[in-house]
Formats: structure tokens, sequence, C-alpha cells
């Protein structure tokens, strides 16, 4: 994979600290909010590149809920077959 490129960024101090506080309610990272937030901006302007991969999943994995298989996030098919029409 190759490397990710390292950009400085220069903002405005009082636009940091809410961009921090923003990310650490979403349990991001600034940097991660800000690469969030850039990707949802080109995507919603049309302008997302097709080559430009998924952000990669970092942390810890998600707890299974009440109805979930452990190791499945929701709407995650099981590998066990059976009836998945609905009735």
């Amino acid at each position: 994979m190759p490397e990710r490129k390292k950009v400085l960024l220069r903002l405005d101090p009082a636009v940091h600290d809410a961009l921090a506080r923003w990310a650490g309610q979403e349990l991001r990272s600034t940097n991660a909010q800000i690469e969030f937030l850039l990707r949802r901006a080109l995507d919603e302007a049309g302008r997302m590149p097709k080559e430009a991969k998924a952000i990669p999943r970092r942390g810890r994995p998600r707890r299974p809920g009440p109805d979930e298989e452990p190791g499945r996030g929701p709407g995650q098919e099981s590998d066990q077959g059976g009836d998945t029409s609905p009735e």
C-alpha cells in the first residue's frame, strides 16, 4: 500500500479547537476528522476520485449487539446460508 500523503495545514486556533472537540465527540482523532470532512465535501461536490480508497478502520473492533453474531457488524450476513427471503 502506498504511503499516505503528509500535509502541513495551518488553521486558526479556534477552528482547530472546534475540530478537535468535534472529533472527540465522534471518537476520531483530529486528523481523521479533517480527512472525513474533506472526503464528505469531495463526495457531495461530485469530485471524489474513483481510485480513492476507503478510510482504513482503526481502533478496537466493535462489540456485537444482542442480535448480532460475534465478529459480525450490522448488515453483514452469516456464512451459514439458509433462507434469507422476507416472509
